[in-house]
């Protein structure tokens, strides 16, 4: 039975950023850690695609850019009942990739830097022995770990394995390709459509690269009711504009909300990116999985060197970083976005322009959470 200090169960931009994070703090755990991903690179991830620049700036802190085909992000529109405003930022905020390109080239970029990965390791069950993780795999090989992150997204068999239940908040995505059409925002430019009412989201038009030019992934993120009988896919469908050509098939995913005071730990083990949770109002997944890969080395590194594996107070170190502080702020206003005060919140959006670029700078990672705060609250919006 292989032996190793960390087992990583997840190949993607949450569990590689916790591998090559904690190897750039602990070089000596690089060779006593495994990533498992179930899949073989390349392999597809339905994904809108949007990176904050703020998780880009993080990686190249230790030396790590991921150079992809890229639709870079220098606006946000926006689209209410009332029309339709576009807001610009002079520095660029983001930029839109494929998940099929920029998972492989960062696994390509973790192997470079000595982070054994192991595809096609689909775990099938985990199990503690003796004071060890004992993790199965599909196939009959097993391996034995002092520890355990679970980044294995919306399905994450490790968090059913600790027993932490499936999560309260579930959305339902749908997402295909197309040309441009006449009416689309201008390229790189974010479209987010809020007029369907009836709707616990919004639909979207991102520019996106595709076979070498800038194409459109359109979409729809629900965020799912007991009793709802709205389905993402036909909604995506129904929004092709005119004079667009559809480029693929519906591609359809759950994602999980974050949720303040669940438990993302147990003995030996933690949670990391949408395995715990992402973004319930947006479905932002890439940078948090990224900035949270980074908070989750930082919290490791030092608890591997001691033994101190209990990992208790995962969800308060998580908590106390500013993207824990972020989650737990869009999960607090995620009742007030899709609920009573939705009017309020899009009329000043559109009409606050400050608010939306403000948005963008923080998205981009040039504004701290502190100062956006700071300008919802001066242009008199409270939640």
């Amino acid at each position: 039975m292989i032996e190793v200090d960390l087992a990583i169960v997840g190949a993607g931009p949450a569990g590689l950023s916790t591998a090559l994070f904690l190897a750039a703090a602990a070089p000596s755990l690089r060779t006593r850690t495994v990533v498992l991903e179930g899949a073989r690179f390349p392999r597809d991830k339905v994904c809108a695609g949007a990176i904050g620049a703020r998780a880009d700036a993080a990686l190249a802190r230790i030396g790590v850019k991921v150079e992809v085909p890229s639709a870079h992000v220098r606006g946000i529109a926006v689209t209410t009942s009332a029309g339709r405003r576009s807001f610009w930022v002079d520095e660029p905020a983001g930029r839109v990739v494929r998940r099929i390109e920029f998972d492989a080239e960062l696994a390509r970029l973790a192997r470079a830097r000595g982070i054994r990965i192991e595809e096609g390791a689909w775990v099938r069950s985990i199990d503690h022995q003796n004071g060890r993780l004992v993790i199965s795999i599909e196939g009959g090989e097993r391996l034995k770990a002092k520890a355990l992150v679970g980044a294995d997204g919306i399905r994450s068999v490790v968090r059913r394995a600790l027993g932490l239940g499936r999560g309260d908040v579930v959305a339902q995505v749908a997402e295909l390709d197309t040309t441009s059409a006449p009416g689309d925002t201008p390229e790189g430019v974010l479209h987010f459509d809020l007029r369907d009412r009836s709707l616990r989201g919004y639909a979207w038009d991102f520019p996106t690269p595709l076979g070498g030019r800038i194409e459109v992934c359109r979409g729809v993120y629900a965020v799912r009711e007991a009793n709802d009988a709205k389905d993402a896919g036909a909604l995506a469908k129904e929004r092709i504009p005119t004079g667009a050509r559809v480029l693929g098939p519906t591609k359809r995913l759950a994602e999980r909300g974050f949720v303040v005071g669940a438990p993302v730990s147990a003995p030996g083990a933690i949670l990391v990116g949408e395995a715990a949770g992402i973004d319930p109002v947006l479905g932002e997944g890439i940078a948090q999985a990224i900035l949270g890969g980074e908070v989750a080395a930082r919290y490791l590194a030092p608890r591997l060197a001691s033994g101190e594996i209990g990992f208790a107070d995962w969800a308060g170190a998580l908590a106390a970083t500013s993207v824990g502080r972020d989650l737990a702020r869009r999960t607090a206003c995620m009742p007030y976005v899709y609920g009573s005060g939705r009017d309020l919140l899009e009329r000043y959006v559109v009409t606050n322009g400050a608010i939306a670029r403000a948005g963008l700078r923080y998205f981009g990672g040039t504004l701290s959470r502190e100062r956006l705060l700071d300008t919802i609250r001066a242009r008199g919006l409270r939640w």
